[in-house]
């Protein structure tokens, strides 16, 4: 595959365990969606100073496998910020344990909104400069 993973530093990188694959050895949708929501949020965090929770997830694809013991990495950028809420595009690559080739596996966009103490929505702070 031509496409390379992003030349900044993954939000998070984790390697994919027995326990979050299926009996066949490939890593549940849900695993790697669940990595893809705590990338995003820690950015969405960062973004608004406080709480921050996923409202949506669109445009997710999955494009290839990920297999036990492969290693992932999730790039999460914001690309959006509302008065209450940010849009932040997330892709997902691995890294198959004993090689240096990566591929992207899934992509989505995630959605979250700045919450307050109360749980309810807050304006985002304007971003420092």
């Amino acid at each position: 595959m031509s496409e390379l993973p992003p030349e900044k530093a993954p939000t998070i990188r984790v390697t994919a365990m027995p326990a979050d694959a299926n009996p066949y050895g490939d890593i549940f949708g849900g695993w790697l969606i669940g990595q893809m929501d705590l990338a995003a949020g820690s950015v969405a965090s960062r973004r608004s100073g406080g709480r921050a929770v996923t409202i949506a997830a669109d445009a997710m694809k999955f494009h290839m496998p990920v297999i036990v013991g492969d290693e992932v990495s999730v790039y999460a950028e914001l690309i959006a910020v509302g008065r209450t809420s940010m849009t932040i595009e997330v892709e997902a690559w691995r890294r198959a344990r004993h090689s240096n080739d990566s591929c992207k596996v899934t992509q989505a966009r995630f959605i979250f909104v700045a919450v307050g103490d109360d749980r309810k929505p807050r304006p985002v702070p304007p971003a420092n400069s």
